[in-house]
């Protein structure tokens, strides 16, 4: 536990140190790179980019640095530590590392031009192809190199799914990583439901005596506050696409590696609901014609109707906090 918390304050105080210069760095990016197009094309989506209007002038990209940090000290800690699982952290590095250059993409159009939407680096359908691909890599890393073939139901028992857990896992990184995307919208956000969860992961690797994924989430978290005092309300920086891509890939590798499929998603409670009201609003509009929803995803039609930014951030927070609890017991019933 000592160690652990070593852990923690170590990554707390060196992403400190950095995140201040780093700021400055992507602002002088920022002020030297950036150029309005040519020709913009109509957004799809006018009303959530009125919403987040005000946001135009904070740069993104915090996610590089924590990437960057989480890396090394990962890599220092397998190298140092006598007692770890390295081909879990080889699994966990790969998500993070590989996610995180394809997020990268867009962070780099975001700092060259003024834009609207997501993912104009590549595209929808390229991006969600080379999603694809790398989760299933991951998916067959969990069942080849971790060994990792079964699903627990809690009331219905253990069920040895063999290669089709390739699929399952792919399924469940590419979810949650453009759910936590499509979250990454209101100041604090993300970073502070990421939190939430990832104290709920501490205690499933804790009490399993997982000590190497213990130890990278408390890498993490030690990252994610320093991060966190900057991003909440009104935040000096964004997380970035490269950030939002990694972090949700990543957590849904962690919960994977914990062997609970079903925690991973009621702990992540808030992913699911934030990426549900966005999948109800295109399902409507697709079946229809028209929108469920003034905006999506919700987070974003609470701010539509008068909420104040801080409000609803908090809220949010609060109810991933019991759906953490939630996952917690349910996860500790399956033992």
């Amino acid at each position: 536990m000592g160690q652990l918390l070593g852990l923690v304050l170590l990554s707390f105080a060196i992403t400190s140190v950095f995140m201040v210069p780093f700021i400055d760095f992507l602002f002088h990016l920022k002020r030297r790179f950036e150029k309005t197009p040519t020709s913009i094309k109509r957004s799809e989506t006018p009303i959530h980019d009125k919403l987040m209007k005000s946001d135009i002038g904070t740069p993104s990209g915090g996610g590089i640095l924590i990437i960057l940090i989480l890396v090394f000290l990962t890599v220092g800690y397998g190298f140092f530590s006598s007692f770890v699982d390295k081909v879990s952290l080889k699994i966990i590095l790969f998500t993070l590392i590989s996610f995180g250059l394809l997020g990268l993409i867009d962070d780099i159009k975001l700092i060259q031009t003024k834009r609207v939407g997501k993912f104009l680096g590549l595209g929808r359908k390229k991006m969600l192809l080379i999603q694809s691909l790398l989760s299933v890599s991951i998916g067959g890393m969990l069942y080849f190199l971790a060994g990792i073939n079964n699903i627990y139901i809690l009331g219905l028992g253990n069920f040895v799914i063999g290669g089709w857990y390739i699929i399952l896992a792919s399924f469940v990184i590419i979810s949650f990583a453009n759910a936590y995307n499509i979250s990454d919208g209101l100041d604090g956000l993300s970073a502070g439901l990421l939190l939430i969860c990832l104290f709920a992961f501490l205690a499933l690797a804790s009490t399993s005596l997982d000590l190497t994924l213990a130890s990278f989430i408390g890498i993490w978290i030690g990252s994610l506050f320093s991060f966190l005092y900057f991003n909440i309300w009104p935040a000096r920086i964004f997380l970035g696409d490269a950030g939002s891509l990694a972090f949700g890939a990543t957590l849904a590798v962690v919960g994977l590696l914990t062997g609970k499929v079903l925690a991973v998603a009621i702990i992540g409670g808030m992913f699911v609901v934030i990426v549900f009201s966005s999948l109800l609003q295109i399902i409507s509009k697709k079946i229809f014609g028209r929108k469920i929803l003034p905006v999506s995803p919700i987070h974003m039609c609470f701010k539509y109707i008068g909420w104040e930014e801080p409000k609803i951030v908090t809220r949010f927070w609060l109810a991933q906090g019991l759906f953490a609890i939630l996952g917690l017991w349910l996860a500790f019933l399956s033992r």
